[in-house]
């Protein structure tokens, strides 16, 4: 009888991002539980690698700022799967444009519940669910390299972020050793249509490295981080060296 194969819970799996997460995942052999907001239909590129790979996958629905959203997640995964997930990627995130002038309390709550809350939540049911004894489990969460050297936009966003900095180290610290608990800080990866072309090229050259990074570079280092065994407690930065340069502003405001 073969073994299973490790199963991977990915938040916000089913689209951008935490989509080529899992399809990076799902190309090194993991079953997927993909997570999305409104609907866990995978982006075509994601279902075609699912097709492809034959992994085992399944969609599931859970909006983090309805009461008990969270909580039934976890459970239903287990549910469906007959397991608990070995990887648990918190890569859903809620992002706005609010400054310190224009915040609100809404606008606190709801980033602090998408970001900081539910990756807690979700962890405390990681790590509580039962497993075969001795079986290591990892977590990777999804922060950002802004956290270095934060600028005054996107104010709910980046301090939720900071919530979900510590709480690694936290966890990773009270979940030790069965739980690995590590991060990745992107930098500008997805470049949306607020940028132009030659703007996108000069943020480039303003990068370190001269180059920013790809949503492949940050697929391998959650993927580096779900299977390094002897690390915990670590953020690994990709971001084109982002980190070590003082931005004043968000980077689409910036012309390079």
């Amino acid at each position: 009888m073969s073994e299973a194969p490790p199963l991977a819970l990915v938040t916000g799996g089913h689209r951008r991002l935490g989509a080529r997460i899992a399809m990076r995942l799902a190309r090194a052999g993991y079953a997927l539980a993909v997570h999305g907001r409104h609907d866990a239909e995978p982006h075509p590129f994601l279902a075609d690698v699912l097709a492809e790979t034959g992994v085992p996958w399944a969609g599931f629905v859970a909006d983090f700022l309805e009461p008990g959203a969270v909580q039934d997640l976890l459970p239903a995964v287990i549910a469906h799967f007959g397991r608990a997930p070995d990887l648990l990627v918190n890569s859903a995130s809620l992002f706005g444009h609010d400054r310190l002038d224009t915040v609100t309390e809404a606008d606190l709550a709801q980033h602090f519940a998408v970001n900081a809350s539910a990756p807690a939540l979700l962890t405390q049911a990681f790590a509580a669910a039962e497993r075969t004894p001795g079986a290591q489990a990892a977590i990777v969460n999804l922060l950002d390299q802004r956290l270095v050297q934060p600028h005054s936009d996107q104010l709910a966003y980046t301090m939720s972020k900071y919530a979900l900095e510590g709480f690694t180290r936290i966890a990773a610290r009270t979940l030790a050793p069965h739980v690995r608990v590590n991060a990745v800080a992107p930098g500008l990866t997805l470049i949306t249509e607020d940028y132009a072309e030659a703007q996108v090229d000069r943020l480039a050259a303003a990068m370190p490295l001269k180059a920013l990074p790809g949503t492949d570079d940050i697929a391998e280092a959650v993927l580096y981080l779900a299977q390094a065994d002897a690390v915990t407690g670590q953020t690994i930065f990709v971001d084109g060296g982002a980190h070590m340069r003082s931005f004043a502003r968000d980077f689409m405001y910036l012309e390079g």
